[in-house]
């Protein structure tokens, strides 16, 4: 099976699959929760999703947070129908020009956008359009991939970038935000996808590789057994401590 492209139908079928059946899906919305418990968000808001893709997160912040109402966007026509069809509230928007007033939203959700960003400074843009929209002490809740091994260079053709810690810090910190937990996650499960990541750089051409994984038949204990794996580290960083290896990184920041 090989690995779509963003932005593909295709892209988006995987996602969804992924989303609905995968450990690590699971695993990160629990960890994600943990955060966005941290920064103990009020009883009602409004909560963006910027890059909303399928309308998966929407629907699984809604169903935490069930007085606040739930709006997103995205690019692509094919996650926008997906997310419309969930019930989600959506438009058709860039990152880079979010089409809401100034303090306009309570919450932030961007979910594996800024590494897809245009290299010339999109992601610093982006961040400070949702530093824009978001009112004073608003939140928000950021995952992108990290450096780890291989290391990966950018990709000019995708608009694709890997980032170490330090470097995602520096950004918010400079487009407004004050960083309240910021680390690497899935330290220990996520060596198994070096393997994977040598074999597609051996036979693709670009450093970016499409979605590698794919919806799997495992077991259904061995999914539960990383998925609390996965809380475990969830809960190491949600006490403020900073993982020194992980394929992903989370923050939570608040706007100031």
């Amino acid at each position: 099976m090989t690995a779509p492209q963003i932005f593909t139908p295709e892209y988006y079928e995987r996602m969804r699959a992924l989303e609905s059946t995968s450990w690590w899906n699971a695993g990160m919305r629990d960890v994600a929760g943990m955060l966005l418990r941290d920064v103990r968000l009020p009883a009602t808001g409004t909560m963006l999703d910027v890059g909303c893709g399928s309308g998966q997160t929407g629907l699984w912040f809604g169903a935490m947070y069930p007085g606040w109402r739930v709006i997103g966007l995205d690019l692509a026509p094919e996650g926008l129908s997906a997310a419309r069809n969930l019930g989600i509230d959506v438009s058709r928007a860039s990152a880079l020009d979010l089409p809401h007033r100034d303090a306009s939203v309570d919450a932030v959700v961007t979910l594996d956008v800024m590494q897809h960003l245009p290299l010339n400074g999109g992601d610093l843009r982006a961040m400070r359009e949702i530093r824009r929209v978001l009112k004073p002490g608003g939140v928000l809740m950021l995952r992108t991939n990290a450096q780890a091994f291989p290391r990966t260079p950018d990709d000019v053709q995708f608009d694709f970038h890997r980032y170490d810690p330090r470097e995602l810090r520096g950004k918010l910190e400079d487009a407004g935000f004050a960083v309240i937990r910021l680390s690497r996650i899935n330290a220990l499960l996520g060596l198994a996808e070096i393997p994977r990541e040598l074999r597609a750089g051996r036979t693709q051409a670009s450093a970016y590789h499409g979605i590698l994984g794919q919806p799997s038949a495992e077991a259904r204990w061995a999914k539960a057994l990383k998925r609390r794996w996965l809380r475990l580290e969830g809960r190491i960083v949600s006490a403020g401590l900073r993982l020194p290896m992980g394929r992903t990184i989370l923050a939570a920041c608040r706007a100031r």
